[in-house]
Formats: structure tokens, sequence, C-alpha cells
């Protein structure tokens, strides 16, 4: 069988070049992480909202099952700022119908801090020592990153624009990550109006391929093999994919992620920044539509996130959609029900079969 070896293998030590994106807020569970390493891809948390004590439980709860890799992925939130009163008030009201229509509590104001401390989540990995580390939304400074290079972590960073890359590469990362406007969850612009940067991922990969010299991993809207040879044909040296391990057995996606990811039939994907406060791409539900056609007042990120976290939670345990945030990218149509194991081991033989394919084009 053709080796799948890219230098992104030989970098982060893995056997594929496929990437288990990092998702935030549960969905990454240590089984997932280490099922999808077992199979030869790189298995990734997503800890943006998860404390340092958390994330030494998770880590250590992978490598009892594995001795792949582990990716930690972190979240570059600017320092949190006062927030009047007003705000406060406009943003609750906005929101509290929705909290009375599942029988909740009147949402109180959010108080910082909002998120776990960068710094502090850094610390624990530097003890930690995961063999990877990437990071979205922003930028770590380059000590930082200098730190993390001498424990020997690899280092990554999303991109969303030729300019963040160029950047990325200036501060001294291994990989880049080219997040393409099809991608599900979160979009990673800091440089440039996120709204700006929502070029394809097909064309923002080949962009970025031809703008930097260290290796390149394509995401967003990538759900197969297909997608995958795709975005190995452009320069890439691997691909991530996000939304493909949602529906997976030991994704700690709610239900009902799962069961409307799986039951997408065309593109009813949307973006809005009225869960979190900043733009985000999941299945349209009620909450985005209303949300998004008032133009609805909100809070900054990551505030937002924590005043509509209740309401999220207690739509999901009751099995409603109107109130979740179902991340997802554009080709959610494509998604599969099976374990990560299988989706990993599928996804390298349909890689395979689409270059063996095209290479007998030429036959």
């Amino acid at each position: 069988m053709t080796s799948l070896s890219t230098s992104l293998t030989e970098l982060l030590g893995t056997r594929l070049p496929i990437i288990q994106a990092p998702m935030a807020g549960g969905i990454t569970t240590p089984a997932l992480v280490a099922a999808a390493g077992n199979a030869g891809a790189l298995g990734s948390f997503g800890f943006a909202y998860t404390q340092p004590e958390a994330m030494a439980r998770d880590i250590e709860a992978v490598r009892a099952l594995t001795k792949a890799p582990i990716n930690a992925n972190f979240f570059v939130n600017a320092p949190p700022t006062p927030i009047d009163a007003g705000s406060q008030r406009d943003a609750i009201d906005a929101v509290a119908g929705y909290y009375a229509a599942l029988g909740l509590p009147a949402p109180q104001p959010v108080k910082a801090p909002y998120a776990p401390d960068l710094d502090v989540q850094l610390n624990m990995i530097e003890d930690l020592k995961p063999e990877v580390l990437t990071f979205h939304l922003g930028d770590l400074p380059a000590v930082r990153l200098q730190r993390l290079r001498a424990l020997g972590i690899k280092t990554g960073g999303s991109a969303t624009c030729v300019e963040e890359a160029r950047h990325l590469e200036a501060l001294g990362v291994d990989f880049i990550i080219a997040q393409g406007g099809e991608a599900g969850g979160h979009r990673g612009s800091y440089l440039r109006n996120p709204y700006e940067a929502m070029t394809g991922t097909l064309a923002l990969t080949r962009l970025i391929v031809r703008a930097v010299k260290i290796p390149v991993v394509a995401a967003g809207g990538i759900m197969d093999g297909a997608g995958i040879a795709a975005a190995l044909a452009l320069g890439a040296h691997g691909a991530q994919l996000g939304t493909a391990f949602i529906p997976c057995t030991e994704s700690g996606a709610p239900a009902v992620h799962k069961q409307h990811l799986l039951a997408a039939r065309e593109d009813t994907t949307t973006i809005t920044e009225k869960f979190s406060g900043k733009p985000a791409r999941g299945l349209a539900n009620r909450y985005m539509r209303e949300m998004n056609g008032a133009n609805a007042p909100q809070l900054a990120f990551p505030a937002q996130n924590a005043l509509t976290g209740p309401l999220r939670a207690a739509s999901a345990k009751a099995g409603n959609p109107d109130f979740v945030s179902m991340w997802a990218g554009q080709a959610a149509p494509l998604a599969r029900e099976m374990s990560a194991a299988q989706l990993v081991i599928t996804l390298e033989h349909e890689t395979l079969e689409a270059i063996e394919r095209l290479s007998s084009l030429n036959r």
C-alpha cells in the first residue's frame, strides 16, 4: 500500500497526515483523542475553556491509552475589558426570553474571568509537555514559542489569510493551519476583519503554500479522503478535520448535535457571533436565525460565551436544538456515524483511492 507520509507526519511523529481537529466545549474527549492517535492521526484537545487541572487529567488519561502524539489547542484571547451595566443589561435582555423558554432562572450579569488564564494554562502545558501545541484566534509571544520549542513541543497556528500565515512563519511556528471559510467553529482571524478573511479552503491553501516555506495543513470543509487528496494536490502537507469527528462514538458532542449533523442534507450552516461574541459557523437553528436577524446586542468574546453557557447546556440536556451551538462546516451533509478509529482508517483508504484514481488519468 502506498504510504501517505509527508513532511508533516515526520514533524509530528504520526503515521498519517491527518489531524483530528481540536474542538472546545467537551467534544474532544480523551477517548476520541486516543482513538484518533492510535489509528494514525494526530489526536487533539480543544482546551479553550479548560482549567489547568482538568487539562492535566485529560492528557494523563490519553497517555494511559496510547503512545501517539497529543495536540493541545488554545484560544488566544485579548485581556478582558470592563463591561458597563448598560451593555450587560442589553445583552441579558436579548437572551432572557430564551432562558424562560427552557424554564431557566433569569440570566445574571457575567463577571470576569470569563475563561481560563492563558498564561496559567500554558505554564501547565510546559509541565505536561504534549508533543504538539496549536493556537487559534491570535498569536503567542515569540518568547513563549521559544520556550515551548525548547521543550521539544511542536507548534502550529491558524491562519485565515496570507498575512496571518506570513506572520506566523516569522514568529517561528513549525506549521500553519490554513482555515478556509467553509470551516466549522470559530473563525481564527485576528489580523483582518473575519468577514473579509473568508477565502475558501482550496484557494487559501494554495495561496499560503505559495507564500510560506513551512508545512501547511488545510482545514475547512474536508470530510473524506477525496478532500484530503485535494489538499495534498494543492501542496498542503496534511489536512485537519473537525466536523467529520463530531458524530464519532467517542465524541463528547451532545446527542442533539450529532443527530442534526447526521440529518443534514444541504449546507444549512451559517455564521453567528451571538453564542460567543466571535464569528463561528454552525448548523442554523432558531437562536442563530433570530439573534442574527434582529442584530441583537451581545457582549464581547468570551463574555458572551459565559452569558449563553447555561442556555446552551440546558438546551442540549433537553435534546432541544434551538439554543445549542452546533458547530459544523459547510460539508456537514458528508458526516458519517462510526468510531474514530474506523473514520481514520476509512479516510486513509479513501485518500489512497483518490490519489490512485488521479494517477491513473496519465496512464
